[in-house]
């Protein structure tokens, strides 16, 4: 499913234009991304929680030469899904 394809199931169920349903998509994914930047931790109840977290730099290996390089430290994202939506799924 791509962003078009929500932004459609969107405004259908909200009985609303696409263009404004595609507006409330960014506005709600500007809202994560701005919570996650500050270090803010993202819950939304049914769906699951989204956390910003440091990843430390570390050794790798390079798959083609087996050489080892250094893999940077770097910001990342876990996702935890809630428990409502692991039941959706089964």
């Amino acid at each position: 499913m791509k962003k078009d394809d929500v932004v459609e199931k969107m405004a259908e169920a909200a009985g609303i234009t696409k263009a404004a349903a595609e507006t409330a998509l960014k506005a709600a994914l500007d809202g994560i991304l701005g919570g996650l930047k500050n270090g803010e931790r993202v819950v939304l109840v049914g769906f699951g929680s989204f956390n910003a977290t440091q990843r430390a730099a570390r050794q790798g290996v390079h798959p083609q030469t087996k050489q080892p390089i250094a893999i940077p430290a770097r910001k990342s994202v876990k996702f935890k899904p809630s428990k409502e939506l692991v039941e959706a799924l089964q």
